[in-house]
Order: C-alpha cells, then structure tokens, then sequence
C-alpha cells in the first residue's frame, strides 16, 4: 500500500485517523501498530512475520545489554544487535546482487555458476533497520532508556507514516513522544498535518508523477535516436520527479505523524538551490546525511584524522555505503562515488571557485553537477549512463514532437520555480509561512482550503491515470 493511492487516502487513513481519535489514550498506540502492521503486510504479507520476530528478539537483546553490568558483555551484546539487523539487510537486500556478480564472475572464467533462488526486496527494509539500528546505539550509548514493552519497540520500528520512504528517526527524537503525546495531540497539530499531507501528496501526484511519465518516456528511447535537447529535457524530468517524489513522501509522512502526536525530522530543506555539492547534502534527504555522518562517518574517524587522505578516505566510504543503501547496483555504488568525489573536491577547492564566482552561477553549477549525478541514479548500468551523458553534449539539437506537450512544459515551469524561488527573499517567506506549525484564524481557513483543493485534485489525478510510480521499492 503507498500514500497515493485511492485504497490509502480514500479508506485506511480516514478510518485510522477517526478511530485513533475517538479511542481511549492507553489504546491509542495498539491502535497504531495494528494499523501499521496490515500497512506493511499489504505489501510484504510473507516477510511481516520474519520482521516481528527479529523486531522481538532485538528488543531483548537490547535490553539485555541496557542492564548488563560489564562494559565488555555490553559490547559482545551491541554487536550482536547490529550483527542480526545488517544481517538482514545484506541478505534480503544484497545477497541477489553478490550471488549475480559471483556468477557473471565465474561465467567469465568458464566455471559452472552458482544455483540461487532470487530473494525478494521487502519493502522499505533500508530505513526500518537503519531505525533499528539508532535504537541499538541510543541504548548502548546511553543517550536514551530502553523502551519498556516490545509492543512499542515494534511501533517504533513499523510506525507506517515513515515506514517505507522515511525520513529516518531516530530513536532518541521520539522516544518520548512513543510512550506519552499529550502535549502534541491538538487541533494545532491536526490542522498543520493535514496541510503537510496535502501538499506532499500533491507534490508527488500533480508534480512527480508527471514529470516522471516525460522522463520514462525520453530515458525508454534508444540512445542512438537521442540529440541533446531532448536528453537534457529528459534528465531535467527526472530530476524533479525524484525530488518531488521524495520530498512529497517526506511531507505526507511529516503530516500523518503531527496528525497523531508525533514529530518527525524534516527530510528536505529547498536542495536545488544549493552553491555546492556539500551543501546539497545539508539539504537532500537530511536524515540519511545525518545518519551517515553520526553512525558511520564520526565512528570512521571524521574530520578528527592525522591526514587529508584519511580524511578524503572516509568521505568516499561513508558515500560509497550511501550509493549502495539506495539500491543492490553498480550504478548506485557508481553515483555514491560520484557525490563522495564532489565532495572531495569541495574540500580541496571547489567551495573556493563557487564563492568566487558568486552565488547564482554556483548555484547553477552545483544543479549541473547534480543532473549528471541523476543519470547514473537512473540508467540500468553505467555503460548506458555514459552513453546518455555524451548525447547531452554531442547529440545535436532537433525539433521533437514531445515537445508540443503544454502539460510537460507547464510542470516543469512550476517546478523550477517553486524548486528555485527559496533561494530569494519572497520565496523563502512564503515557503516558511506555508510550511509553519501553527497558523492565525485567517490562514487556517486560506490555507485548508486549499489543501482540500489539493487533495481533490490528487485523488481525481490518481483515479484517472494509471501511471503512479513508487522510487523506493528498491530502498
């Protein structure tokens, strides 16, 4: 089940909302996990069951580990709850991509390759355990009291608004706000959520998915029969479908919490406006950049090294790891390394030229940068991504019949400009103003008024098309 879909926004999130509000308070978090345990089976109905009983035995290892007395039995225990929880991932996640290249391995050396069942990818699985994995480390560094019932662990862990397409949140930012939400369940709150949701929902169904047919559309084509004009459209196409899909995801996740009591991370912060590639990662998907940077990047060493290597070193780790978290394939390994090495040169003297230069030709540069990055996310392989970057300099210019389409161009007129106006004063006004947590009597009405027009047109959008692509199934 997803957000953008008529069986969600239609029937489970109206009778999960009512009777979450009309139930006593100490049954409102069964409430949650029973409706986010059939969220998670209508997609993975057989790995559910494999999900609760690791989900169980985590939480007594953990708490096993909160109450063991010797700082050596601690961190056997520590090691053997991330033990079990990357074990999952690297098997459900990566054992078909280790299997495939061993075999295209062997096959090249003539040796019988190896007889393997393909595992299917559980849903949302990179950020349930990345989650499961905070609440490992929160404990074991003290940083927050273990959780008194596996109930809420497990609620923690499946909490559906967040469940498949984040953002990540960490145990310690909600820890409270599982066990007791009183203070955040109020009319503010609902008010606020049900905008946030509404909006996202539009990014994702007026925005992402149109942007996301064009994209489909010019990426299908043969790359011998593209010209540059419309391979620079393509990427631009995608580029805004993945950052509306996800920012939409984000939004929509932000808003059922606060709907229910709970506030999550913001995930998104305007990236496309960014002067360099570092700061790019301050603002696209700001939980993983966090995550990243506290859990592998700090532990590697971060900036705290004797020499610039090691420095560079963990840098191209830490996103090398992150190409690889997005997907079990060498162009995610590839467009990790890809960030990692801007990175690097944003140390060495690339934030220097973009100061140098001014703000809106760094700006202008670092979306160049990144629209490269993006054909590497999206080709099959990077043979393919090779080929469709050199048509973007070498194809040409022609005329193309999709560019007659009003509805393509008219998309992509409001992308950029919502995507851009952030980086000048009006822009950032209004988007502060409409992304607020608590709204005067004259904007509550302006503003619900429009998030039901919004959601209208998103659900009469979804009902007419059938075409609403889901990114994060490989996540």
């Amino acid at each position: 089940m997803v957000f953008s879909s008529n069986l969600f926004l239609l029937y489970f999130l109206p009778v999960f909302l009512l009777v979450y509000h009309v139930l006593p308070r100490s049954w409102k978090n069964y409430w949650v996990l029973l409706a986010s345990i059939a969220f998670y089976s209508w997609g993975a109905p057989k790995f559910i069951f494999a999900a609760l009983g690791a989900m169980i035995l985590n939480f007594y290892i953990v708490r096993f580990m909160s109450n063991a007395s010797l700082p050596g039995k601690r961190k056997c225990l520590m090691q053997l709850s991330l033990l079990l929880n990357v074990g999952l991932l690297l098997f459900f996640k990566y054992a078909n991509f280790f299997v495939d290249n061993v075999n295209s391995l062997l096959a090249s050396f003539g040796v019988e390759t190896l007889a393997w069942t393909s595992i299917a990818l559980p849903i949302g699985i990179s950020f349930f355990i990345f989650q499961s994995i905070t609440y490992t480390m929160d404990v074991y560094r003290k940083v927050s009291p273990p959780l008194a019932k596996p109930t809420d662990y497990i609620l923690y862990i499946l909490l559906f608004p967040q469940l498949i397409a984040g953002p990540i949140v960490r145990f310690n930012t909600i820890a409270a706000q599982i066990t007791n939400r009183v203070q955040y369940e109020t009319l503010d709150n609902v008010l606020s959520g049900f905008i946030r949701f509404s909006i996202g929902l539009g990014k994702k169904v007026l925005l992402a998915n149109v942007m996301g047919k064009y994209a489909d559309q010019i990426f299908a084509l043969d790359h011998s029969t593209l010209d540059a004009g419309l391979a620079w459209v393509g990427v631009i196409c995608y580029g805004f479908q993945i950052y509306w899909d996800f920012s939409g995801y984000s939004d929509m996740a932000i808003g059922i919490g606060r709907m229910i009591g709970f506030t999550f991370p913001e995930n998104f912060n305007v990236p496309y406006i960014s002067k360099n590639i570092t700061e790019f990662w301050r603002r696209w998907h700001i939980t993983l950049g966090s995550w990243m940077r506290d859990y592998l990047y700090i532990p590697l060493g971060g900036n705290k090294v004797n020499t610039k290597f090691r420095l560079f070193f963990n840098l191209w780790v830490v996103f090398l790891i992150s190409g690889l978290w997005h997907g079990a394939a060498w162009s995610f390994v590839i467009w990790g390394a890809f960030h990692g090495l801007f990175l690097i040169f944003d140390r060495l003297f690339l934030i220097r030229f973009t100061m140098y230069i001014g703000s809106f030709p760094s700006m202008v540069l670092t979306y160049l940068i990144v629209l490269f990055s993006w054909v590497i996310f999206r080709s099959e392989n990077f043979s393919m991504a090779l080929s469709y970057m050199d048509k973007m300099w070498t194809g040409g210019w022609a005329y193309h019949q999709i560019f007659q389409n009003r509805e393509m161009w008219a998309i992509l007129a409001v992308s950029f400009l919502f995507s851009f106006s952030p980086a000048f004063k009006p822009g950032r006004k209004i988007m502060e103003h409409l992304f607020r947590e608590e709204y005067a009597l004259p904007s509550s009405i302006l503003y619900s008024g429009f998030a039901i027009v919004v959601l209208l047109l998103s659900v009469g959008a979804i009902t007419s098309s059938g075409f609403n692509p889901f990114i994060y199934f490989r996540f």
